[in-house]
């Protein structure tokens, strides 16, 4: 039984949402095996527009099981809202790891002073995970437990306000509150918590199909990203592995790659536009972050990068999103190597190359055509299938889905 992973290829907002509900079609589960509600994943739904930050893409497919794995911080308030606004439309069951980390009400308010030097998006993510790996952290399945559960609130938030009064200066927050808020949340997730590692290894043996889907990209990874401007997690396909506890035999990872590059918040961008193409992008694509409706940074394509990207990853296939956004323009740049000093490379040699690499681009003519209406490879304009063709042949891997427009339907499979 073959699986699948989705993972973004860039520094995340590549369209990830939409391949994954895709591709979920023909899976029986799905699982999201990072991040939080820093990640905001678009699905629309015959002209219905969709965004999740925590809930897993596949929730709008009724009949599928949908899993947030240990590897996910979660904030259980929000978590439950996201529930609360699709209640009506027909959804797929959800469960959620016991070993998960909570996002804690004073890890929002450590984001908000701490987080700005790098440009993360103040939701708590960071702190969250840095409390996890110093054993300090609050796992859901404690909330089953909430006696004991109360107590460590207790002590911990004696200990959180110590530091929010006395070295940042700001209000204290209240346990009796915070008690109340939290038994709200206990209630209503209990029936969704459970050893998630376990029913996933299960549901393999079983011989199921598992649909793994990563938040933020590879160049945002904390370990293999543009450090320190990245994330607080591994959305590589290690992340994987660790963020779900188990060890899939087969899996097909698929690449999602934006036909133009965007970042959101600090750190290098090579091919950064900074003119009025750049602002073209911004406009044309609706290119404001879906967590944080940040505008994003607008550049070429980068094939050093994603050839990075794809060594780490080990990418089977590519889903090219946003073809239909660079319709108009009489030609297209992309980026196949970097001069850093007097050395030219067509491979990414340092991640520091990043800081003063002055890219060395290939011009492609460009498309004038509406490619929205096309449904199969061989319709779109020749430069249009041009473009996707150079992509392949410098990274030698092939572009299996082409996203021509927002909709569930606007997609070439090849």
């Amino acid at each position: 039984m073959e699986h699948v992973a989705v993972i973004g290829s860039s520094w995340g907002d590549e369209g990830k949402g939409k391949i994954v509900d895709y591709l979920c079609r023909d899976s029986d589960i799905i699982v999201r095996y990072q991040g939080g509600n820093n990640a905001g994943h678009t699905i629309v739904v015959e002209g219905r527009k969709f965004v999740f930050h925590l809930l897993p893409s596949g929730i709008l497919q009724p009949g599928k099981l949908n899993v947030i794995g240990n590897g996910v911080v979660v904030d259980p308030g929000l978590l439950l809202e996201e529930l609360a606004a699709l209640k009506g439309e027909k959804l797929g069951a959800l469960k959620v790891s016991e070993y998960a980390t909570m996002i804690m009400p004073w890890h929002r308010v450590l984001d908000g002073i701490e987080g700005g030097k790098v440009g993360t998006t103040g939701r708590g993510i960071g702190p969250a995970y840095e409390s996890k790996i110093n054993r300090l952290g609050f796992k859901i399945g404690e909330l089953l437990d909430f006696e004991t559960f109360s107590k460590k609130l207790a002590e911990r938030l004696e200990e959180a306000n110590w530091l929010l009064q006395n070295k940042y200066k700001t209000s204290q927050l209240n346990l009796k509150e915070m008690i109340e808020q939290f038994r709200g949340y206990a209630n209503a997730l209990a029936p969704m918590i459970t050893n998630t590692s376990l029913l996933l290894a299960k549901a393999m043996r079983d011989g199921k199909r598992i649909m793994f889907e990563g938040a933020q990209g590879t160049l945002l990874d904390v370990d293999y990203g543009s450090y320190p401007f990245v994330t607080s997690s591994n959305p590589s396909i290690g992340g994987l592995y660790t963020g779900t506890g188990i060890r899939p035999r087969n899996v097909k990872a698929i690449g999602i790659v934006k036909a133009y590059a965007t970042r959101v918040g600090n750190g290098p961008f090579p091919t950064e536009l900074k003119e009025e193409i750049g602002k073209h992008l911004q406009d044309k694509g609706h290119e404001f972050g879906a967590t944080t409706g940040r505008p994003r940074r607008c550049g070429w394509l980068d094939l050093v990068l994603l050839k990075y990207s794809t060594d780490v990853n080990g990418f089977d296939g590519f889903a090219l999103t946003k073809l239909d956004v660079l319709s108009g323009l009489p030609k297209v740049n992309v980026a196949v190597g970097y001069k850093v000093g007097n050395k030219t490379s067509e491979n990414l040699l340092s991640m520091y190359d990043m800081e003063r690499a002055e890219p060395v681009f290939k011009e492609l003519p460009g498309w004038s055509e509406d490619i929205s209406k096309c449904r199969k490879f061989e319709e779109l304009p020749k430069n249009c299938r041009d473009y996707v063709t150079f992509i392949e042949k410098t990274t030698g891997v092939p572009v299996k889905y082409i996203g021509i427009g927002p909709g569930r339907e606007e997609l070439i499979v090849r």
